[in-house]
């Protein structure tokens, strides 16, 4: 066994060579998201590598990222991530067509479920991609077999946190987040992108205004709000939850699908105490985040003392709102229970809370598609254009792709359609990648 010191990060970090294994602790990865084209990791993290992979730990001892390392391996600048809901998510730097224009992002989340992913290839199916995900096992009983006797006692530490975290309890793990929350989280704000979609779930009201036709993620609920003990129980739970890693998250994402429909004084409630009981102010990533689903008539209804509540809150609020269309037989079309004139009355309002609240953005969501009616298109442009005579940075709109509507030949077309569109629009345009927890 080797012992040596390096440092990295302006922190000294542990590295050690075991058979094998090259173990390093305690890494101290960026402090703040970044919109960057290589990977790069946040907060505190260990890592042990071995000649045909990377596996990368949370502090909780969790396998949360894994790269291949041999020629095998699509990209070197690609790798896997495992979500706090035991998803595999495989991040791919798009080729030669990037994703950046598309989404927002440099590299491209391609998920291991049915989404509205425009992307044609499947990692999943790949051998390379699919042993990464299964080398963890084999990975896990080696180290097992080590004889601690032999070893320091901060790497003694380390590998019982790992051995105590095999796939069969990590997937137990995974599961018990939807029993805490009392819900299953389906679909997150498109915002999340912003923070990698690591935030931690709170549920202050199941259900959703609308039944809407067209929508795959739909609460079979009608609109309730949770009570304060709910929440205060939730947060308790989901604190044990994370545990050791807790500090690796700064956002809180408030479900389920129209929080913004909560009561002000149960919102305000929820995020503060959660601020609180989450210690976000000392987490190891800086620039907190907020997120929340809204809808048309929550937007309308929300009075000047609701956005002052939340322009309050500790952190920066992401807000994101469905209007779908602008257009009265694409509305129908849907079965989107508004009109067009709500649809316009709530994109001036969200224009007016933008410009008014810093620390707020309220973003929107249209469909995208083919076999939609004419006017659709041509209606969100003029709703868009008569509230930005010149480009603005803020107030994001996404298009979330209808791709039960289309056939084989629309989705191959989809980016081509898109920048089309795009280059029509005056404030920041992405689509909507459904991802969930």
């Amino acid at each position: 066994m080797r012992q040596k010191f390096t440092i990295r990060f302006l922190t000294l970090v542990e590295t050690f060579d075991l058979q094998n294994f090259h173990i390093t602790l305690d890494n101290l990865g960026a402090r703040r998201y970044s919109k960057v084209s290589y990977p790069l990791r946040y907060g505190r993290f260990a890592e042990i590598r071995t000649p045909e992979h990377l596996f990368q730990f949370n502090l909780n001892g969790e396998v949360k990222f894994i790269s291949g390392r041999g020629k095998d391996w699509p990209n070197p600048s690609e790798w896997l991530k495992r979500t706090v809901a035991g998803d595999w998510v495989y991040y791919s730097t798009g080729g030669y067509d990037g994703p950046y224009d598309c989404f927002g992002e440099y590299y491209l989340p391609c998920l291991s479920y049915p989404s509205n992913n425009i992307n044609s290839c499947d990692p999943f199916q790949e051998n390379v991609v699919v042993s990464a995900i299964e080398a963890w096992g084999p990975l896990h009983r080696e180290l097992a077999k080590l004889d601690p006797g032999l070893l320091p006692a901060n790497i003694v530490q380390f590998l019982d946190l790992l051995i105590s975290n095999p796939p069969d309890e990590l997937r137990r793990k995974s599961g018990r987040i939807s029993a805490i929350i009392g819900d299953s989280v389906t679909v997150l704000p498109p915002d999340t992108r912003h923070v990698d979609y690591d935030v931690i779930p709170l549920i202050i009201a199941d259900g959703c205004l609308y039944k809407c036709g067209f929508c795959r993620v739909k609460s079979r609920l009608g609109f309730k709000d949770r009570s304060r003990e709910n929440i205060k129980t939730q947060i308790a739970r989901l604190r044990d939850f994370f545990g050791n890693d807790l500090p690796n998250y700064n956002s809180v994402f408030l479900g389920q699908h129209d929080a913004m429909n909560s009561d002000p004084g149960l919102l305000e409630f929820a995020a503060g105490r959660a601020f609180d009981a989450f210690d976000l102010q000392n987490s190891n990533l800086q620039d907190p985040s907020l997120f929340l689903f809204g809808s048309v008539d929550s937007i309308l209804k929300a009075t000047s003392d609701t956005f002052d509540r939340i322009d309050g809150l500790p952190f920066r609020t992401y807000i994101n709102v469905g209007l779908e269309s602008a257009d009265r037989d694409t509305l129908r079309g849907l079965k989107k229970g508004i009109t067009a004139e709500g649809v316009e009355n709530a994109y001036a309002k969200i224009v007016d809370v933008n410009k008014r609240y810093e620390r707020i953005e309220i973003t929107s969501n249209f469909v995208f598609g083919p076999g939609l009616p004419g006017g659709h298109i041509e209606s969100v442009l003029n709703l868009i254009a008569k509230h930005f005579p010149h480009p603005c940075h803020k107030g994001t709109v996404y298009f979330s792709p209808l791709l039960d509507a289309g056939n084989s030949g629309w989705k191959r077309n989809i980016k081509r359609e898109f920048y089309k569109l795009k280059r029509q629009i005056p404030v920041p345009s992405f689509l909507y990648l459904i991802q969930r927890l």
